[in-house]
């Protein structure tokens, strides 16, 4: 594995992220003393470059697929920038001791803002529709904006950091592919996301094949917490544990409810909610071709809400649970398939 990730790095000479000893990154992090997060990954530390500046350090643990997960991002993170992208600045692999550096996020990951926590900071409504438009922005930049097509495979909540003015960055690009731009579709072999996210072609093979339209979908289902923000509303239905909320707020939308049920009082907060959830439902159609590019959904975005037609409606179960992991691939019917259990109300 190790000189797997060392072969690659001597084929790549021209990276634009530095590469820093070891010994660097303990500097760096005064010998690792303020822990940010830890995962399955590894652990996250804040440092500080010799410039003044901020840096996450991110220190993996366990390499899988050979050391593909450090590869992937550094050879994908480190040949682009874009506003809504995290910058990867440097990295360190010696032996068994590999760490990625990005610039520090102060706010964060978009999650806590979403699934909010006593006494945690609230944002606007349109302060989360800026955040939206910026991650679709960011996830066109990478399907359309570079020499070769990004696929993230992995937009969720946790994966989405905030600076200092909550601008967005896609960050973690452990599960990502790159693919010549002409590629409609992508061969996989095993399923990768994180359940609630996953398109379902991933496990339906009729439905349709792999392709950008595997972010879309996640895209959707994260405008879809952004607009519910864990919000109960079991008072409001009957026999709401069974209610599923992509669906409910399609409902709400399609027959012309009023939205003040999720939060929004001004006419700007609804029409902002309207929008979200309208393009939310085309992102999450269950055919790929059903569903726009991600360049059509920032257009979308940025549309006047009374121009936006509304999406058919998603292919949605309510009273079935999500299928086993280990069950789905082999799954060829896509009707007991529960898109997300976990938005059911009283999650």
């Amino acid at each position: 594995m190790y000189d797997i990730i060392e072969e690659f790095l001597q084929s790549n000479d021209n990276l634009m992220p530095v590469r820093y000893s070891y010994s660097e990154i303990k500097r760096i992090t005064n010998d690792f003393k303020e822990k940010l997060g830890e995962g399955g990954f590894g652990s996250v530390y804040k440092g500080k470059l010799h410039s003044g500046r901020f840096a996450a350090v991110k220190i993996l643990s366990n390499s899988k697929a050979n050391g593909q997960d450090f590869t992937n991002e550094v050879d994908t993170i480190g040949r682009i920038y874009h506003v809504n992208v995290v910058q990867l600045i440097g990295f360190t692999a010696e032996g068994s001791k590999r760490g990625l550096i990005y610039e520090f996020m102060p706010n964060g990951s978009l999650d806590k803002y979403i699934f909010p926590k006593r006494d945690s900071v609230t944002l606007s409504k349109e302060k989360m529709f800026d955040i939206s438009l910026g991650i679709a922005r960011g996830i066109d930049y990478l399907h359309q904006g570079c020499d070769m097509q990004i696929l993230h495979f992995d937009i969720k909540p946790h994966n989405i950091l905030l600076d200092e003015k909550f601008v967005p960055k896609i960050s973690d690009f452990d599960l990502t592919k790159l693919y010549p731009t002409n590629n409609s579709i992508v061969a996989l072999t095993t399923a990768r996301g994180t359940m609630g996210y996953i398109a379902p072609e991933l496990f339906y093979k009729n439905i349709g094949g792999m392709s950008y339209k595997a972010d879309v979908y996640s895209f959707g289902m994260l405008l879809m917490d952004m607009i519910g923000r864990k919000k109960n509303l079991s008072e409001l239905v009957e026999d709401a544990s069974q209610i599923y909320f992509p669906s409910w707020v399609y409902e709400q939308v399609y027959e012309g409810n009023d939205l003040e049920v999720l939060g929004d009082t001004t006419e700007q907060e609804k029409n902002i909610t309207k929008k979200m959830i309208i393009v939310a439902s085309w992102c999450i159609q269950l055919k790929p071709e059903d569903r726009p590019s991600m360049h059509e959904v920032v257009k979308m975005l940025e549309a006047d809400v009374e121009s936006l037609e509304m999406s058919p409606k998603p292919f949605l179960t309510t009273s079935q649970q999500m299928p086993k992991h280990d069950d789905m691939a082999n799954q060829s019917d896509p009707s007991s398939y529960c898109i997300n259990s976990s938005y059911q109300f009283g999650r």
